[in-house]
């Protein structure tokens, strides 16, 4: 959008439509400061990955009371056309972001103005409790104001449909469609009060109870497993406590001055469990207590972070990639013993480690591979009725056990692994040996994610530049293996190098390149659907005969890893 398009967008703001307060900000803005005016007016912001997010403020390109309100107002007329004659419900949760609850409630209200049924959340709740809740109370679809792990000036909007599951295509084009055709001065805000129901106590209970019938094992040894946990200000201080007191575990140490939901985040730079910093409070608590595992999640609890005890004794930080590894392995070994049907299967990303695939195969499980997000996971049990799903997950922290809920789920999946640690630990083994003993089996798997912030206009031409370079200059070898094959999701192609052969992509198509080289190594850079950033993952991998020789595979992995990411000119 050039300079000119951009002025005249932000002049329509100008209008009597819009509030004295917004008007005064926006003709200083373009008196005064015309970078910050292109800044927030250069687009609109869009459904990616995770649904609609960016930093809250003023403009097309902000998260405020118009842009929710138009989005609202589409998804309005969308289900109106969808569900004509019908009685339409949503369900509506937000989580501790600052204005979370009153953009929650002006959502609620564009809701009710078009006629539509709303079940709001009294306080602050769970992402995936709201899932649940989409197919607990019948509704149409749902939605939750949240940012997940973004810095706080940021807020969101993720749109679930009638399955529990984040909008996919077809939904996300046709609503995004509706939404388009709008203009603000479209936007019903007179809300009808009547249509407004508040709800809490009777479905918290029914999710707290299915998240203990899915995550617990009955695992021996509670009584002598001590956890600590923290919330990181955000939603599940009103939920993983009280699973974990449900499912029998006593020795729960909250981190108290992280327990106040808090949407500025005072004691974090980032309440983000992928960062180690995250979870420092936590760790200096488990150690000081002889704790056998600390989990962290973020704001809106779909995502964990966990750290357990090493074969040294310390508390080790694990990544997203190895908690799934052993959860999945975990719901491999529960359903071989109980007898596979042959309709079940796990699920992971094109991003996350190839390990998944190759554990699965060796118990005879299909492994099914999306897109990244785990609205791709949730729409494979959409469409594969007949067939069983277990768990999956992502090496973004995320995990889901079963399909009550349809998106990742911290809350039971923090169930799950207490009760595989702590029956791990009444054998005389741990979460760390277990996670090991994965590796003498299936072969030992080492990840790492190179994440470059690029912000603004700049930074967007700047990663497409990036993504552009990567794919019309293609790479030959990594650390002296040569390139078999080159994924590339957005033309839907699999090149096979040494032939020219080119084999189509069963997937929708995505901004994602990925290389493969012959001895097992794979590169993937995509663009972040939610965040001013390119990802690079790298996944490198040995085979490893017993678990006594992990420390020395592990270095050398490592050591590979710092090699490709140096001849890429990737800092690690």
């Amino acid at each position: 959008m050039d300079s000119e398009t951009i002025l005249e967008t932000a002049k329509s703001w100008l209008t009597d439509f819009f509030d004295p307060a917004v008007k005064k900000e926006i003709q200083d803005l373009i008196e005064n400061d015309p970078e910050e005016l292109k800044d927030r007016f250069y687009k609109n912001l869009e459904f990616g990955t995770g649904g609609m997010r960016g930093i809250m403020g003023t403009g097309t390109n902000r998260i405020n009371k118009y842009t929710l309100g138009k989005s609202t107002q589409g998804l309005s007329n969308y289900l109106k056309s969808i569900y004509e004659g019908e009685k339409i419900q949503v369900v509506i949760a937000y989580d501790c972001r600052n204005n979370s609850k009153s953009l929650a409630r002006l959502v609620a209200e564009v809701f009710s103005a078009n006629g539509i049924q709303v079940f709001l959340f009294s306080e602050l709740r769970t992402t995936p409790e709201l899932s649940f809740a989409v197919r607990r109370l019948n509704c149409h679809a749902g939605v939750v104001l949240t940012a997940s792990h973004n810095p706080p000036e940021y807020n969101g909007y993720k749109v679930y449909w009638t399955d529990g599951g984040q909008i996919v295509p077809p939904q996300d084009g046709e609503i995004i469609g509706a939404i388009n055709r709008l203009g603000y001065e479209d936007i019903r805000f007179s809300p009808n009060e009547e249509l407004i129901q508040t709800i809490d106590a009777e479905v918290d209970e029914a999710f707290f109870a299915a998240s203990v019938s899915n995550g617990s094992i009955g695992a021996s040894g509670k009584d002598d497993f001590s956890i600590v946990f923290t919330s990181l200000h955000g939603t599940s201080i009103t939920a993983i406590p009280q699973v974990l007191e449900q499912a029998g575990y006593r020795k729960v140490t909250i981190i108290e001055e992280q327990a106040e939901p808090d949407g500025n985040f005072p004691t974090v730079a980032s309440p983000n469990p992928e960062e180690p910093a995250a979870l420092e409070l936590a760790l200096k608590k488990g150690e000081a207590i002889g704790a056998d595992m600390v989990v962290g999640t973020d704001p809106d609890s779909d995502r964990l972070g966990i750290a357990v005890r090493n074969n040294e004794g310390r508390l080790e930080l694990l990544n997203g990639n190895q908690t799934m590894v052993l959860m999945t392995r975990f719901l491999l070994d529960a359903r071989k013993k109980k007898g596979f049907a042959g309709n079940e299967f796990v699920a992971t990303t094109i991003v996350s480690t190839p390990m998944m695939p190759a554990m699965a195969a060796a118990y005879g499980v299909e492994c099914k591979t999306s897109l990244t997000g785990f609205k791709w996971i949730a729409k494979m049990i959409e469409d594969y009725p007949d067939q069983e799903f277990l768990g999956g997950g992502e090496e973004s922290y995320g995990y889901m056990v079963g399909d009550f809920v349809r998106d990742k789920d911290a809350v039971t999946s923090t169930l799950l692994a207490c009760e595989i640690a702590a029956q791990a630990k009444a054998d005389g083994s741990s979460f760390y040996r277990e996670l090991l003993k994965c590796y003498a089996d299936f072969g030992c798997y080492r990840e790492r994610l190179v994440s470059l912030v690029k912000k603004g206009m700049d930074g967007a031409r700047e990663i497409r530049q990036m993504m552009k370079d990567f794919k019309e200059n293609p790479l030959k070898e990594l650390d002296g293996s040569r390139v078999v094959q080159i994924d590339d999701y957005n033309d839907l192609t699999s090149l096979e190098v040494a032939s020219g052969k080119r084999s189509p992509i069963d997937l929708p198509s995505s901004n994602v390149l990925i290389y493969n080289t012959a001895d097992g190594t794979r590169v993937a850079a995509r663009p972040s659907g939610t965040e001013p950033k390119i990802k690079f993952y790298v996944s490198v991998n040995a085979p490893m005969e017993q678990v006594a020789d992990y420390p020395e595979v592990h270095r050398e992995l490592e050591a590979k890893i710092d090699r490709i990411l140096a001849e890429l000119n990737l800092e690690g």
